[in-house]
């Protein structure tokens, strides 16, 4: 397992039961997952989590709550994963990321039948489906104020 852990950030977007979610290959492998990704340096989680949901599925979301935050061992990586619940805004004519096959909406039966990138997508929808996402200001930005 490498450490540090890596911060991730994902986003579960649910429209009329469906929900946006991208395919992607790994290891040639077709798989899906949520529009997620990587911590940036100098950037927020909320701002992490609006980037990965534009550049991997061409929408503009606006974040409504954290739906979970979760510990995932790959057995070669460990995550720290910060999943927001959030609503579709906007889709742009943005290109997707090139790693990103295409960006979908798919059923929760349909999830459940997919080859998914890690346990943590069905996971992330089970629990967003089963308890209302906390509020934002759950997570505090916090700047160090300079010293007189």
């Amino acid at each position: 397992m490498s450490w540090p852990p890596h911060i991730t950030v994902a986003v579960i977007v649910e429209e009329d039961g469906r929900f946006l979610v991208v395919e992607e290959r790994i290891d040639g492998t077709l798989v899906v997952n949520q529009p997620a990704g990587h911590l940036e340096p100098g950037e927020t989680l909320f701002e992490a989590a609006r980037r990965e949901a534009l550049e991997e599925t061409g929408w503009e979301v606006e974040l409504t709550g954290i739906s979970g935050i979760y510990q995932y061992d790959s057995g070669e990586t460990l995550y720290h994963r910060v999943t927001f619940a959030a609503a579709a805004v906007h889709h742009t004519d943005r290109p997707l990321d090139p790693d990103i096959d295409r960006a979908c909406w798919m059923s929760p039966a349909e999830l459940a039948s997919a080859t998914l990138r890690s346990p943590l997508v069905l996971r992330s929808i089970e629990d967003f489906r089963a308890r209302k996402p906390v509020p934002l200001d759950f997570i505090a930005h916090v700047v160090p104020t300079s010293s007189p």
